[in-house]
């Protein structure tokens, strides 16, 4: 901040603060050439990712119990969670479940930060360990890249754009299949492939439309996605604090920043030395008197800059568009060891670690996060614990009012629907609690479907001795296989007053 002539006047010159990295003064986009980067982080994120593409893409083929091992089927309102089944009736269930992935979320970004964006998040993973690594190989790095852009259009420029487009649609043709198949199952999509598309053709198009979405996400959105659309990076605003581990630079250590001089003798002897030797050049010493400040250990090469695919420096503070790749620690890392000094020059840290030199994992707002996380993985569990395998929903058929029958009994009628959320199938029968009462089935007694509903009309019977009001609360035992395992509750119409 600089104080301006008037004294309650402040001018800020941080610049960087003022729009995104992607995006230049007149609002038009500026497109990013991240240089390859290279390092120990580097290779520990793309093993992950090969662990986790391997789960994306075999996850559909897994069964269980002929089921899939995960399912979201938002269309026919029907969810299989590591073999669990959950329909319409278990709604509060996947709210609840909602609610405690959205408090982890919550808790992992205050201690983590944006960790999830740059090591897990399926967008990050696609963007650097696919689709960039297929750019590198076929366009080369980021300056060759810069080149056959602004080159003419010639029959290798042709031949590589084409080449790699195709290649990118392809990828999004197998994606936009793999996401599918978590919404429809496999079966549906292979039918989809293999069948007349006559017989297909609202799933043909929904596959057709998400291969677009996918490519254009990948080929031209890119980093937009990260930056402008996904409302994680919002939330990172609100939840970072002085004390969440981050990617970050170690200003104390590093500023000022400045170039390392060479020796003038270097220079003349092998004027054509290469970029690495120059970098690795021990830096000139100068007179205290011609240079008082010293220099911290930021080189200011900005490759930090270079290799980062949201476009921004880290050197100027933790920023929304930041998803914590860890492709500046390599690259800083790597012109440390050129230049003789202590890497960890920018390094997973808080930014008290980085003042204190101490960290504080365990904050107030940690701990909080934690007990409410606590107790709703509590909630969870106690509620799948006493969630049945069978529910069963017994209404009065409407517009029926209750019957006279001989044996001086009342007759109400009823319709049933009895969800099954297994893939077992039972035998089912349901009996009055008190004894008193009886059903009878319209048609042969019900059995349960595989993850379905059986419906059904019964009648029940009670005698008129028995009932003391207009209406009469009843229970009904419900019994899987001759065994009672839920009991429900049914209003039954009709008094002795009523007879003749």
């Amino acid at each position: 901040m600089e104080k301006m002539n008037d004294p309650e006047i402040y001018q800020d010159t941080e610049a960087f603060r003022d729009s995104i990295a992607t995006v230049d003064k007149q609002g038009k986009r500026i497109w990013l050439y991240p240089k390859k980067p290279k390092g120990k982080f580097t290779n520990y994120r793309t093993y992950v990712s090969w662990v986790l593409l391997a789960i994306l893409f075999g996850m559909p083929w897994i069964k269980v119990n002929g089921d899939p091992l995960l399912l979201f089927n938002v269309i026919d309102r029907k969810f299989i969670i590591l073999g669990f089944y959950f329909g319409p009736q278990d709604l509060y269930l996947l709210g609840v479940a909602m609610v405690t992935f959205m408090i982890f979320i919550a808790l992992f970004t205050v201690v983590y930060g944006r960790l999830f964006c740059g090591w897990v998040c399926p967008q990050t993973i696609f963007m650097e360990n696919v689709y960039r690594k297929i750019e590198y190989f076929i366009e080369g790095d980021s300056n060759a890249q810069r080149r056959l852009n602004k080159a003419p259009w010639t029959a290798k420029k042709y031949f590589k754009k084409i080449t790699k487009h195709a290649i990118f649609f392809l990828i999004a043709v197998v994606i936009a299949n793999t996401f599918l198949s978590y919404i429809i199952g496999i079966e549906e999509v292979q039918k989809i492939i293999t069948e007349p598309v006559t017989r297909h053709l609202t799933g043909f198009i929904m596959m057709v439309i998400f291969s677009l979405l996918f490519y254009g996400v990948f080929a031209w959105m890119r980093e937009q996605v990260c930056v402008t659309i996904c409302p994680y990076g919002r939330m990172q605003s609100v939840l970072l604090d002085e004390n969440s581990i981050v990617v970050t630079y170690d200003y104390l250590r590093g500023e000022p920043r400045g170039k390392i001089k060479r020796k003038k003798s270097l220079k003349k002897e092998n004027p054509l030395v290469n970029i690495q030797q120059q970098v690795a050049a021990p830096a000139e010493e100068t007179p205290p008197s011609a240079s008082p400040v010293k220099l911290g250990d930021c080189i200011d090469c900005k490759m930090c800059v270079h290799v980062c695919p949201t476009g921004i420096d880290i050197r100027n503070g933790t920023q929304l568009e930041c998803v914590n790749c860890t492709a500046c620690i390599d690259a800083c890392d790597e012109i440390m060891v050129k230049v003789n000094r202590p890497t960890g020059l920018i390094r997973y840290d808080s930014e008290m670690g980085i003042r204190e030199g101490k960290k504080k994992l365990f904050t107030t707002r940690v701990i909080a996060y934690s007990v409410v996380l606590i107790g709703l993985m509590g909630l969870m569990g106690f509620l799948l614990a006493n969630r049945g395998n069978v529910d069963v929903l017994l209404l009065k058929a409407p517009g029926t009012l209750y019957q006279e029958v001989a044996g001086d009994k009342i007759r109400n009628v009823y319709n049933y629907q009895i969800h099954n959320k297994t893939a077992r199938i039972y035998d089912v029968d349901l009996r009055v609690k008190d004894g008193w009462g009886t059903i009878t089935f319209v048609g042969n007694p019900p059995k349960t479907i595989k993850h379905g509903n059986t419906k059904g009309v019964l009648f029940l019977d009670y005698p008129v001795g028995q009932l003391k009001s207009r209406t009469t609360e009843l229970e009904i035992e419900v019994l899987l296989n001759d065994q009672v395992i839920e009991v429900v509750y049914t209003n039954f119409l009709g008094t002795s007053t009523n007879r003749k």
